[in-house]
C-alpha cells in the first residue's frame, strides 16, 4: 500500500478565502491504486513553508502530491521549492504530463512541475485547477506504484519477456 501526503499549495485556500477542491480530488483518484492518504494539508504559497513541508513528509510517506502554484506568476514557487529538496529528478513523469496536455490545451506548455525523489518519497507538483488534476493524474496513475517500489529498493527485472 502506498502512503501518501497531499500538498495543497494556495494563499487564498489558506486563508479559508476559497474551498479546495483539488486536494480531495486527488485523494479521490488515489483510491485506484489503493494509496493511504496519510496527511492533507492547504498551505500559502511561501517557498520555505513548502520546502518545510516536503521535507518533514519525506521519509514518512511514499508519495507527496502537490497542487497549485506551478504556473508563471510571481507567487507560483511550487516546482521552485521541490527543486530545492529533491536528490534526483524525474523529469519523465512531467515531460509526459505536459506532452499529453498539450494535446488537450497549449497551455499545458506553461506548467513548470516538477519531479523527483528525496530519500524513498516520489514527490510530484500537479497544477491547480480540477481538470488539470484529473487529466494529470490519469496520465500517471499507472506508473506511481511502480516507481514507488523501485524507490523503495525493489530490484526485480521491469523488461516483460
Amino acid at each position: 500500500m502506498i502512503t501518501v501526503a497531499i500538498l495543497t499549495v494556495s494563499d487564498k485556500g489558506s486563508k479559508g478565502e476559497r474551498e479546495d477542491v483539488c486536494g480531495p480530488l486527488i485523494a479521490d483518484i488515489l483510491k485506484l491504486i489503493g494509496a493511504n492518504l496519510r496527511s492533507y494539508e492547504i498551505l500559502p504559497d511561501e517557498k520555505d513553508l513548502i520546502k518545510k513541508k516536503l521535507i518533514e513528509y519525506c521519509g514518512k510517506v511514499d508519495l507527496i502530491l502537490t497542487t497549485g502554484g506551478t504556473g508563471l506568476t510571481p507567487r507560483d514557487v511550487t516546482p521552485d521549492a521541490t527543486l530545492e529538496v529533491i536528490d534526483r529528478e524525474i523529469s519523465g513523469i512531467t515531460e509526459l504530463i505536459r506532452s499529453e496536455g498539450f494535446k488537450k490545451t497549449k497551455r499545458a506548455a506553461l506548467s513548470r512541475a516538477v519531479a523527483g525523489i528525496r530519500g524513498n518519497t516520489l514527490i510530484i507538483n500537479l497544477p491547480g485547477s480540477p481538470k488539470a488534476v484529473r487529466e494529470n493524474l490519469e496520465i500517471i496513475i499507472d506508473v506511481i506504484p511502480h516507481a514507488v517500489e523501485k524507490i523503495k529498493g525493489d530490484t526485480t527485472e521491469c523488461a516483460k519477456p
